[in-house]
């Protein structure tokens, strides 16, 4: 037995064949009402037949209604598809019974039983998609012995042999056990793989917010360093300095006024500092200018500032990346290289920006600077090492780092392509 996780929700297509087969039901009965209409008078066996083509219009009005009646389908909720079973059911059984009722020939009796199979294999296909094996059992063995039931409890003329008849809903029972188990294994198939995409997308959703709040501390830590290195340093030296000036106003004036100047020029420097700190927070450089260029203005930037001689070299066929990728590389670029002006004490910067392997982006960044102990605690929290990492991880991609005391620091990051 399969379990499936019953559910009031009409699973994916279910509504559309449910319509198809009022379709193929009004396109079966049509040559029964045309040919109902052109019976004569005299035609007693025919005759017989007539209210057989009338009663499935009916039949077949009454489905057009409660199919295509959106009110029925919202008022009756999970109750909706089982009376729509029942009625595509019914309705062939109950035409079946009447054409046994005519005592005309054993062909005519024997062509209608095997009409069933049709007509009643869309109840099938319905209830095997929508509920259990044990719905499909249900289903066959209740049309069987219904069926059966009428057969047997019908009289049989002289020349109508009642076996031929009772073996065709005993095939037919058998072949709809086989079809319904085999759809049944199918939709929970289908039913198992939409279960475990709703659940990935559940975890990528929750990954993807975890991410963006990791990312967002990271750049609020980021700026608080920002911060703390320019705006707050010119801040405190400056109060220093109004302090001096302050107490030797009265005593040196014109000593006053030099240390005024220098805490003039001092602000100046201050809120270019900030400026250019605030502008480096953002990551307009990739959209106005590309990966390419926005590295190599970053690293021009802040070599200049500081003084350091930049050895830059980019390749001129990168490949194509995706924002998220450039962005990765920007950020550890700038981290890196800002690694070198505030710690490294450096003379000299190497920054390498090439093709990788299966398509990925290569970025080294190495300095001449005095290096770092990688074992030293808290770490990584000075110098963005963990920030650098996790950028990397988010993508796939590696990020390695070489240094020892005294030797220099090399960081590479390789990300992109087959690698993310």
């Amino acid at each position: 037995m399969i379990a499936i996780v019953k559910t009031s929700i009409l699973e994916p297509g279910i509504y559309q064949i449910l319509r198809w087969s009022v379709g193929l039901r009004l396109f079966i009965l049509l040559p029964s009402v045309l040919g109902a209409l052109t019976v004569g008078p005299h035609d007693l066996p025919e005759r017989r037949l007539f209210p057989l083509g009338w009663l499935g219009l009916v039949e077949v009005l009454i489905l057009v209604g409660y199919v295509f009646w959106p009110p029925i389908q919202r008022r009756l909720g999970r109750f909706f598809l089982p009376i729509a079973i029942i009625l595509l059911t019914t309705g062939p059984l109950i035409q079946q019974y009447l054409i046994l009722l005519n005592p005309s020939s054993r062909v005519v009796s024997l062509a209608g039983a095997w009409q069933l199979v049709p007509l009643l294999f869309i109840p099938l296909i319905l209830t095997a998609a929508q509920y259990r094996m044990r719905a499909v059992w249900v289903y066959c063995l209740a049309t069987y012995f219904i069926d059966l039931a009428w057969i047997i409890l019908t009289p049989a003329g002289p020349d109508r042999s009642l076996i031929p008849l009772v073996s065709v809903p005993m095939v037919r029972t058998f072949s709809f056990l086989l079809v319904g188990y085999m759809i049944v294994r199918l939709m929970a198939s289908q039913r198992q793989q939409r279960q475990a995409l709703t659940q990935a997308n559940q975890q990528l959703t929750h990954y993807a917010a975890a991410l963006e709040q990791l990312t967002t501390s990271r750049e609020r830590n980021r700026m608080a360093r920002e911060l703390h290195d320019t705006l707050a340093h010119s801040l405190s030296g400056l109060a220093v300095q109004l302090e001096a000036v302050k107490s030797i106003w009265e005593d040196d004036p014109s000593g006053a006024r030099v240390m005024l100047d220098q805490s003039l020029a001092a602000t100046r420097s201050g809120l270019t500092e900030t400026r250019r700190a605030l502008q480096a927070l953002r990551a307009t450089p990739l959209e106005d200018l590309g990966l390419a260029l926005a590295v190599s203005a970053l690293a021009d930037s802040i070599t200049r500032r500081t003084g350091v001689e930049l050895d830059l070299q980019i390749a001129s066929d990168l490949p194509g990346l995706s924002p998220d990728v450039e962005q990765t590389v920007y950020r550890v670029a700038q981290e890196a290289l800002e690694n070198v002006a505030r710690h490294a004490g450096a003379t000299r910067v190497q920054l390498c920006l090439a093709s990788g392997p299966n398509g990925a982006v290569d970025l080294t960044v190495s300095d001449n600077g005095r290096g770092f102990d990688p074992a030293q605690p808290d770490l990584d929290d000075k110098f963005g090492l963990s920030g650098m990492r996790e950028r990397a991880r988010v993508l796939g991609g590696s990020l390695a780092i070489d240094t020892h005391l005294g030797q220099g620091t090399t960081i590479r990051l390789v990300c992109g392509g087959s690698q993310a």
